[in-house]
Formats: C-alpha cells, sequence, structure tokens
C-alpha cells in the first residue's frame, strides 16, 4: 500500500532538512548547470523562479543568468488567502522577505498573457514521480498558479534525487510538471503513459 502524502511530504522534508550545506551546494550547482544547458529554458524569452527554503535547490545561478541573458523574470508573491501571482524582477535587490519569511518581489508588475507564452515555471516541491506528479506543502499555492497560466508555459521542477519516487497519490486538481532535474538527470515526463481513472 502506497504511503500517504503527509507521510510522504514528512519523510521527504526531514531528509531535506538535514542535509549538509556541502551537499546542498554542490548538488544545486549541478542542477543548475544542467539547467543553463538545457534547451526549454535556453530557448524561453521569460522565466519565473522561486526563492528556495529549507534546503531546497538553490536558483540563484538561474536568476543572474536570466537577467544578464536579458529574459524577462518574475517570481511568486502570496496575495489573498494562500494565492501565488507571478510578478517581474529586475534585479535581486528587487526581492525582500515576504510573508513566511520567503524572498517575494517587492513590486507589483503582475506577469501578462504575452509573457506566458514561451514561459518556463520553476516549480518547487517535496516529493516527485516520473510521471510529473508533484507533492508540495499541502496549501494548493502552486497547483493554483499554473491553472491559471497559459497552455503555451512550460513547468519544471528542480529535485534532488532522493525526492524522486515511482508513484505518487494525486487529486485531480494537482498540476503536473513536464520535466524534472536532479543532480543525475533530466526526466522528460511526457514520455511516461498517464495513469487510468481508476487511480487517485
Amino acid at each position: 500500500m502506497r504511503d500517504n502524502k503527509q507521510t510522504l511530504r514528512a519523510r521527504a522534508l526531514i531528509k531535506r532538512e538535514s542535509l549538509p550545506v556541502s551537499d546542498v551546494r554542490a548538488w544545486s550547482h549541478l542542477i543548475q548547470e544542467r539547467v543553463l544547458n538545457f534547451s526549454p529554458y535556453v530557448l524561453a524569452p521569460a522565466v519565473a523562479l522561486y526563492s528556495p527554503i529549507e534546503n531546497e535547490v538553490a536558483t540563484e545561478e538561474i536568476r543572474d543568468h536570466s537577467l544578464s541573458a536579458g529574459k524577462k523574470l518574475f517570481y511568486p508573491k502570496v496575495g489573498k488567502g494562500e494565492d501565488l501571482f507571478l510578478i517581474r524582477v529586475r534585479s535581486a535587490e528587487e526581492l525582500k522577505p515576504g510573508r513566511y519569511g520567503i524572498l517575494e518581489p517587492v513590486g507589483t508588475e503582475v506577469i501578462t498573457e504575452q509573457d506566458q507564452q514561451g514561459l518556463v515555471v520553476f516549480v518547487p516541491g517535496l516529493v516527485f514521480d516520473l510521471e510529473g506528479e508533484r507533492l508540495g506543502r499541502g496549501k494548493g499555492g502552486y497547483d493554483r498558479l499554473l491553472a491559471r497560466l497559459a497552455e503555451g508555459a512550460t513547468f519544471i521542477s528542480l529535485a534532488y534525487e532522493f525526492q524522486i519516487i515511482e508513484e505518487l497519490p494525486t487529486e485531480k486538481w494537482d498540476q503536473k510538471v513536464h520535466h524534472i532535474i536532479t543532480e543525475r538527470r533530466t526526466i522528460d515526463c511526457g514520455n511516461f503513459t498517464p495513469r487510468s481513472d481508476g487511480v487517485s
């Protein structure tokens, strides 16, 4: 019997938080190097990043490269309730601690529908499977955000190899990602056959 979401979240969070700083730095660097050479990112005119917390894969190398390459850069900002909105950022100085102490944009320039075409969104999470299912923290903020974006957007998760499992329990509102990049490989989640309706 598969573990439930709460168990999977707790187990992954404990393991991630216990990682040595040296591993976080080394693996994050390897993962970001893969991203900088990954064609969906290279070709993207606009990028949405997350601000890492609690040993999540770092993103500052991607941030700095995006800005220097002239890509439009967006970060999530918590609005009313738990909804997230993508806000334009033109420098690292425009990121300040928000409601939960996570760095978020100080500005108010919300992403346009035009910017969503060809947008690459980097999506955080605790646990992932090979079909692109992900478990976040359970508040659903990213699921609602991804559901609102244009079909032309590409969703990529950055994860450590230990965060990948064979299959996740899912709900109908869960949003899949198209690719997962770890320190060891790049997973194309479209290569996997969708589950039948009988699997929840």
